[in-house]
């Protein structure tokens, strides 16, 4: 089996390497046979490949790893595609950061005004590569990583149908978390989840018949234990009565979000793009210690996530339980494995909802509960609950965000920029939308 990853060049990618050499991985029918990274940055990529070296030189049956700088050749004859681009680049989202921070409003890579024009950058790219897939790999199955996911997945697959699917480690991490803090074996608890992606809610956890979440939600020591409990507080996870996705922190704490993030020396983007020059210059130089500098450069970057979040709850360093989430290499082979028709998987996925959630169209992508095995990927909706009106308001309100964002993007329009802009509810004012938008330039006029 062929797996291509676009965007080979990035940071993460010896965590899906990593995942290629388990003896879990390497046992299934559906094992990967060949790796092809496919990346616009040539140097990026063979800094990559020397860590992937590194990682394989003690396996006895390493996975081949193959550059390939041509998009159709690397595309040629895979079965799964990783879609993990980041156009534009770190500098990119530094700029998606900065701008909207000078309007005072927030800017972070998928929320907000940040997310809307990273989303403006990226979705162009995005649907060239889908109608390539398409073209060149028609049977192959996409998962897609490239943020913002649910926006990205929405656009491919206005060209791709179902075959491609979204995913994010955040639920999964927030799943596995809240199910430790209950006691609760996470590999053996169910779970009703439903939202947008980095918009949901986890409603239930139910272990042996047992709906587990009313008594965490009760118990402030418990919630204490894992990073989405501190984030939120016990008053306010009694009163939405569910466990809110970790980015929901920008939208019911906007006020004190937002005065972190303006208090902070950097934004995180900067602090990243900061580090990854960095580690690529150093790996450059000595591509025999690719892998050490990768590792430590891997371990300061989960330490520090959304650390604006944190700062903005009373401040907290993560600890090993808030550091154990999902991971998207996890999801994604637990995924590919289903879809290979090794096992049936039940995950958290970004997926189109078939008009089940109310007000939505058919084509919307959600993010909820789904069964994947070889007949491809289904929404869970026996085990999930509607929306309460809350969640439904933000919901609506957000899918006409990303709607509007995939019309300006397709189209260039304008109009449809700023309609994206100014419905944000991160964003408070039209006049605000315009301004950003012309101070970032990412549309022409319609």
């Amino acid at each position: 089996m062929r797996l291509t990853i676009l965007g080979g060049g990035g940071f993460r990618v010896p965590l899906v390497y990593r995942a290629l050499l388990t003896e879990a991985h390497r046992d299934a029918a559906g094992r990967c046979t060949e790796l092809v990274l496919h990346d616009t940055d040539a140097a990026r990529a063979g800094v990559v490949a020397s860590v992937l070296a590194a990682q394989a030189r003690e396996e006895r049956h390493p996975v081949p790893v193959r550059v390939e700088a041509d998009l159709d050749d690397a595309l040629r004859g895979a079965d799964f595609v990783f879609s993990a681009i980041r156009v534009g680049g770190t500098e990119g989202r530094v700029r998606d950061e900065r701008v909207p921070l000078a309007e005072g409003v927030l800017g972070q890579e998928t929320v907000g005004a940040g997310g809307v024009l990273y989303a403006l950058r990226t979705v162009p790219v995005a649907m060239r590569i889908a109608e390539r897939v398409r073209a060149v790999a028609p049977g192959a199955w996409v998962i897609n990583f490239t943020n913002p996911a649910g926006i990205v997945t929405e656009a491919m697959a206005r060209v791709l149908g179902d075959r491609v699917v979204g995913i994010c480690d955040s639920p999964v991490g927030l799943v596995r978390r809240a199910a430790r803090a209950a006691g609760a074996d996470p590999a053996a608890v169910r779970y009703d989840y439903l939202g947008l992606n980095h918009l949901g809610w986890l409603r239930s956890l139910t272990a042996a018949g047992r709906d587990l979440l009313p008594g965490l939600l009760a118990d402030d020591a418990a919630l204490a234990s894992f990073e989405e409990g501190r984030l939120f507080g016990g008053p306010w996870l009694r009163a939405l009565g569910s466990l809110p996705n970790e980015y929901l922190h920008y939208y019911y704490f906007r006020r004190e979000t937002l005065a972190a993030v303006r208090e902070a020396p950097e934004t995180r983007g900067a602090f990243l793009d900061r580090q990854q020059r960095a580690f690529f210059a150093a790996a450059g130089r000595e591509p025999e210690r690719a892998l050490e500098l990768w590792e430590r450069t891997r371990l300061e970057r989960e330490e520090t996530y959304m650390a604006e979040s944190r700062e903005a709850s009373g401040g907290w360093e993560r600890d090993t339980c808030d550091l154990d989430g999902g991971g998207y290499d996890r999801v994604a082979l637990a995924l590919m494995h289903a879809l290979a028709g090794d096992t049936r998987a039940e995950l958290i996925l970004n997926v189109r909802g078939g008009g089940r959630v109310t007000g939505l169209p058919d084509d919307a992508v959600v993010e909820t509960v789904c069964a994947a095995d070889a007949d491809g990927v289904r929404p869970r909706w026996d085990a999930v609950t509607a929306p309460g009106e809350a969640e439904l308001g933000l919901m609506l309100q957000l899918k006409a965000v990303e709607r509007a964002t995939i019309e300006a993007a397709d189209t260039g329009s304008r109009r449809a920029a700023l309609r994206a802009l100014g419905l944000h509810p991160l964003v408070d004012s039209p006049a605000v939308a315009a301004r950003i938008l012309a101070a970032q330039g990412n549309c022409g006029a319609g």
